[in-house]
């Protein structure tokens, strides 16, 4: 599928729809204006791509709405450089806004079909996202520490072993809470103290329980 003067134009209303909702961030619209959500979802929604909607990409999952990617982006304040752990690779489409935003982004997928499917996308776009095959509740301690970690799926409660893998001074943006979700931010201020902050509630598909899996890296 092609992007075309159609696809931009459509983008670049997505953009604008999302800066009359408060998303400020400069360097996290440009990104989002240029990359083409629409070649991360299924074909038969093409003319909705950038509508403010999440879309199903199989196995249970969804693509999250611009919205949400844009707040996360935004709350998550990437910087160049950054080494990001991201918790659900999904379609893809948040590791490379991440990418685009000049992060050193590790991503973490456990089902197996969206992996490959996903790793040959962004291989596709030249992305340096690295992706892993394996569980999100045990992240990747290999690589660890993070500057930012990322979790794009619902946690009733926070994912225990990713703390350590957070750096001092470094930030999580995650949806906690069951059934509800409200969107936190939390900064490890020292090796005990986190400064935790509330955004808004938000509804994600929910972090399946934890379970050993086989994981790959990919360069």
């Amino acid at each position: 599928m092609e992007d075309t003067y159609r696809h931009k134009g459509m983008r670049r209303k997505m953009v604008e729809n999302l800066r009359k909702m408060g998303i400020a961030s400069d360097e996290v619209l440009k990104a989002m204006g240029e990359i083409p959500r629409h070649l991360f979802i299924d074909s038969v929604f093409d003319s909705q791509a950038y509508q403010d909607k999440a879309f199903s990409i199989g196995e249970d999952q969804t693509i999250s709405h611009p919205s949400t990617v844009a707040q996360q982006s935004t709350l998550l304040e990437v910087f160049p450089g950054a080494k990001v752990l991201e918790v659900g690779t999904g379609s893809g489409y948040q590791a490379y806004v991440l990418d685009q935003l000049k992060a050193e982004v590790y991503s973490i997928e456990r089902q197996k079909s969206l992996y490959l499917k996903t790793k040959a996308l962004l291989s596709g776009f030249r992305s340096r996202v690295r992706c892993f095959y394996g569980d999100g509740y045990q992240g990747l301690p290999q690589f660890a520490p993070f500057d930012r970690i990322l979790v794009t799926c619902g946690a009733a409660a926070m994912p225990m072993d990713l703390l350590p893998q957070l750096k001092i001074g470094g930030i999580m943006v995650i949806p906690l809470g069951s059934p509800k979700q409200v969107m936190t931010k939390i900064i490890r201020k020292t090796e005990t103290d986190l400064e935790v902050s509330r955004h808004g509630n938000c509804h994600f598909v929910p972090m399946l329980p934890e379970k050993t899996g086989e994981r790959q890296h990919v360069s």
